[in-house]
């Protein structure tokens, strides 16, 4: 799997190491449908001791396209395990096969 990292601010390099564990470890099992996971992390100007931590998380899947999550919490784990875990759950949902209509039942009297 090819994990590609960016931010814009030199000083948040030192989360390669754990965004890299992090998204290995949410992607185990999908590693043969997801070749590429890129992460995006940047701090928001906001407020002091603010939710600004935002992580972007995107996964591409052959035959699926790719899955693009964002989530901005107050610390960087929080933000990166969010958007990873939303962000496998819906890849997994991309790549199910569409669901038959299912019918209402109706009860008469």
């Amino acid at each position: 799997m090819q994990i590609i990292f960016e931010s814009p601010e030199p000083w948040l390099e030192q989360l390669r190491g754990l965004a890299v564990r992090r998204v290995r470890q949410a992607t185990r099992h999908l590693g043969w449908l997801a070749p590429r996971a890129r992460v995006r992390v940047s701090d928001v100007q906001g407020a002091d001791d603010g939710i600004d931590k935002r992580c972007e998380v995107e996964l591409t899947a052959e035959g699926a396209g790719s899955v693009v999550v964002t989530s901005v919490t107050r610390d960087w784990g929080s933000a990166l395990q969010s958007a990873l875990a939303r962000a496998v759950r819906a890849l997994l949902r991309k790549l199910q096969p569409p669901r038959s209509a299912r019918h209402a039942i109706s009860h008469q009297r």
